[in-house]
């Protein structure tokens, strides 16, 4: 990656259970999180199903397009746990049972207890490298530009905290919140024109109810402070002249 580039992020969230609505995703929100606070950009989120075809094709289209790709889900003991071999497919490399991975299962389990159904969870494309598991000790991996995790929120996480400090990130994202006291549409033409004035600012308007009345939150984005500073302060300004009824 260049000097001065932004490193780029895809999620890739696999399994029936989440687009049927019977588990509702915790994932998302603490990824987004954690790559924010390393400096990188989360771009875009997918959701499919657990169809081999499916997941190679979204994974191909993310990794070739992002900086990086993290899946979440289906890499448990069952049958419909097919998340590593539709990522070796990806890749077009073998998948097999790597020892490296039941090492670390030996950790939790004994021998004996390796059975045919546990040992699926390690199964690792060839090539890949593991990411620790510090929860319940069966790995995820990672692969070119890919990193592998589990569905259950708790062993994401830790996942996403083994990787995290592995990836190139860049300046901070800063942040600044306003609320317009007002509606959506009062403060959407001025709004317009400072994104305008601020390319390099994004600017996001969240219209909400409360007590029967529309309210607005203003959300700007910026790596530069001293921008974003003077975005907000010409943001207040603006609300300020529509709450005198100043003309824009």
């Amino acid at each position: 990656m260049a000097e001065g580039e932004i490193s780029t992020a895809a999620v890739l969230v696999i399994g029936d259970e989440i687009l049927s609505g019977r588990t509702k995703d915790r994932n998302i929100g603490y990824i987004a999180d954690r790559l924010t606070d390393a400096g990188i950009d989360l771009k875009e989120v997918r959701i499919v199903s657990d169809v081999r075809a499916d997941i190679v094709d979204a994974l191909n289209a993310l990794r070739a397009r992002y900086t990086y790709v993290f899946t979440t889900g289906g890499i448990g003991p069952t049958h419909d746990d097919i998340t590593a071999d539709s990522v070796a497919a990806a890749f077009d490399v073998p998948i097999d049972v790597d020892e490296r991975a039941v090492k670390t299962m030996l950790e939790r389990y004994e021998k004996a207890d390796l059975t045919e159904a546990r040992l699926r969870m390690a199964r690792i494309p060839q090539g890949a490298e593991l990411i620790a598991n510090p929860v319940s000790k069966a790995p995820g991996f990672h692969i070119g530009n890919v990193f592998v995790m589990a569905g259950v929120p708790a062993i994401m996480q830790a996942m996403m905290d083994d990787v995290v400090p592995h990836l190139k990130g860049g300046q901070t994202m800063h942040l600044q919140s306003i609320e317009a006291g007002m509606g959506e549409g009062a403060v959407a033409q001025p709004l317009s024109a400072l994104q305008d004035a601020f390319p390099d600012v994004s600017i996001g308007s969240y219209p909400y109810q409360r007590d029967g009345k529309f309210h607005t939150s203003l959300v700007l984005r910026s790596r530069d402070t001293v921008r974003l500073d003077e975005a907000a302060r010409q943001l207040h300004t603006i609300l300020a002249d529509i709450r005198n009824g100043k003309p824009d």
